[in-house]
């Protein structure tokens, strides 16, 4: 009994820790790289769709003028660079941000993020977060004006605007403004914070002899997915806080995740496909892994917003729509919004939420449904990194308080499991004895676990309480950034990254690279999941090891079970981070130490009771 618990705490375990992951996504990784090289060749030939000036909403909408623009008529493409070039810019700088304003539409669509790299290469480009329209991968944030009068002239994306100035810093905002040659003078004033919040306000001043009818709106659009995207146990795709509820989170089923929200587009034409509700307060965006551009409205403004997958330009937008502004003669009109564009810092979010009150903002890092548990566990993680300055120490510090915290649970299920081993002779007689009945052996099977004083589930059930310590550790691993690219010692330099050696070419001594060979259909995953590193082994060892000591089932299938499992584990978790993959080996470590001390422990009892 309490080993066919045991065997269905540790297959419950890896199917909520590694499970999904194994076998339903790491086959996708690669067709899903190579469909997005294949898109972004096909951008270089195609520019993304251009969003229009300004569609014509109706009259008739009782609180908004219609909803944010979506998208138009398809130009020629261009690279990042010559988009760039398309429009005249203001420079943008920040401690932690560089890039630009574009004149021409008037929107945050050049932003590159300080001190993060594309990869562990030193030497290599900074990460680009946000594109312009007109090259590959497009990305940017913006806010306008919606006319219920179609002859209303608004500004749209080939709007060129005047600036006051030719830099935006955080010591020195930028105005915009623009003419529309009918009475109506439009500004926009851009401010920016040392990290990663800008302000935005945008006015309208009628100068003209009618009233007119405005919407504000704000929106974030993105062209196809990001470069570096692999569908993941992370959330990536929109997200955000609309009428008080957190939107685009979910263990199994998120409607916002990119597949889910692009699925539903594509069956669903039209409005059917857009996700809407009406809001006060809260914040839209879409969020990568570690980078995050969100709109975020005051509190006390009311709003519809909206999120949704448009498949005639292949883009992704979330939007806000206010309520119609009556703008009479001689008055004008005004709406505050901040758009954050950076990186999911989890401490930096927690305090834009205490002191922008934004609900929710540091929930856009996806902590999961133990998220109680997750945080904590990441708070701890990254104050001890900076204490020692190297993530792996951190990692095995971390290890060592959650064994702590365990440890009175792990004792239980340790000494059960010796008790269980002592028995295993008694319980070798009962099988060659009543072997042929089952209800028999089963019933003396639990009158000796009676007079013996043993509960076989106390080995089990503790078991069952850390699968989620063990889902939030893994969480922990694949969201903090501080870990990205943060090397251990020796061969280990992205503790985020998989192991980079292999088993396959002696571990660099053959000169061959297994990686040519992955995109072969069926020898790819073969090579795949067979391309083990050393840590991985070292992990596989341990638990191999773990399983040694614990008492050897009776039933040869479950005894067989336990033999294979260090392999299944290796091969599941070999090509996860391979700081998720020191932890396991590090916990498997100490495993033995406290299951060993402890079995001793028993084992010297035991003599001096015959004694």
């Amino acid at each position: 009994m309490e080993n066919k618990n045991l065997i269905v705490a540790i297959v419950l375990s890896a199917l909520i820790v590694v499970g999904w992951q194994y076998f339903f996504e790491l086959p996708r990784i690669h067709q899903q790289q190579a469909a997005l090289q294949q898109q972004q060749q096909q951008q270089a030939a195609q520019q993304p769709l251009e969003p229009q000036a300004s569609p014509s909403p109706t009259a008739q909408s009782p609180a908004t003028a219609g909803a944010a623009p979506t998208t138009g008529a398809t130009v020629i493409a261009k690279t990042r660079d010559e988009a760039l070039q398309q429009s005249p810019r203001i420079s943008l700088e920040t401690p932690r941000l560089k890039g630009s304003i574009a004149l021409k539409g008037g929107r945050l669509d050049d932003l590159v993020l300080k001190g993060y790299r594309q990869s562990v290469d030193p030497e290599s480009p900074m990460v680009d977060l946000l594109s312009p329209g007109g090259g590959p991968l497009a990305y940017f944030a913006e806010v306008g004006y919606l006319a219920t009068d179609a002859n209303v002239k608004v500004p749209g994306p080939d709007t060129v605007w005047q600036a006051d100035g030719t830099a935006l810093t955080p010591d020195k905002p930028v105005t915009l403004t623009w003419d529309n040659g009918a009475g109506l003078l439009f500004k926009r004033v851009f401010s920016v914070d040392q990290n990663y919040m800008f302000s935005v306000e945008q006015s309208v001043e009628n100068k003209s002899g009618a009233a007119v009818s405005l919407a504000p709106y704000t929106r974030v659009v993105r062209f196809g997915l990001p470069a570096d995207y692999v569908s993941s146990i992370v959330h990536e795709g929109p997200i955000g806080v609309v009428g008080g509820t957190l939107q685009g989170t979910g263990i199994f089923s998120n409607p916002w995740s990119y597949p889910n929200i692009k699925k539903h587009g594509q069956d669903n034409a039209g409005d059917a496909g857009i996700y809407k509700q009406d809001t006060q307060g809260g914040w839209l965006g879409i969020a990568d892994k570690y980078w995050l551009v969100a709109q975020i409205l005051p509190a006390d403004v009311k709003a519809s917003g909206r999120a949704f997958y448009d498949p005639k330009s292949d883009s992704y937008q979330t939007d806000f729509t206010g309520a119609v502004q009556q703008v009479a003669p001689g008055a004008s009109s005004a709406s505050n919004y901040q758009v954050f564009a950076g990186v999911k810092e989890a401490s930096l979010l927690r305090s834009y939420r205490d002191n922008l009150h934004i609900p929710l903002f540091e929930r856009s890092i996806d902590f999961g449904i133990y998220w109680f548990l997750t945080e904590p566990l990441q708070w701890f993680l990254i104050e001890v990194y900076h204490f020692f300055g190297n993530f792996g120490i951190a990692i095995l510090c971390l290890t060592v308080l959650v064994k702590g915290a365990m440890f009175p649970l792990a004792n239980k299920s340790y000494m059960s499991m010796s008790k269980m081993k002592t028995l295993q002779p008694k319980m070798a007689e009962l099988k060659e004895k009543y072997g042929d009945d089952k209800q028999r052996m089963q019933s003396e099977t639990m009158a000796l676990y009676k007079r013996e004083k043993v509960n076989p589930m106390a080995g089990c059930l503790p078991m069952f309480v850390q699968v989620p310590v063990f889902y939030s550790l893994y969480k922990v691993f694949s969201i903090t950034i501080e870990m990205r690219h943060a090397p251990f010692f020796g061969w280990i330099k992205d503790l985020s990254a998989p192991d980079p050696t292999t088993l396959l070419n002696l571990f660099g001594i053959i000169p061959w690279n297994p990686a040519d060979y992955l995109h072969l259909p069926m020898i790819g995953q073969v090579l795949l999941y067979i391309s083990i590193g050393v840590w991985p082994l070292v992990m596989g060892f341990t638990m191999w090891m773990q399983m040694r000591l614990n008492p050897t089932p009776p039933d040869p299938v479950q005894a067989r079970m336990f033999q294979i499992m260090p392999i299944m584990f290796t091969l599941m978790l070999g090509h996860f981070a391979s700081g998720l993959v020191i932890y396991w080996a590090w916990n498997n470590t100490l495993s033995i130490i406290q299951q060993r001390y402890i079995m001793r422990k028993l084992d010297k009892a035991r003599e001096k009771k015959k004694d």
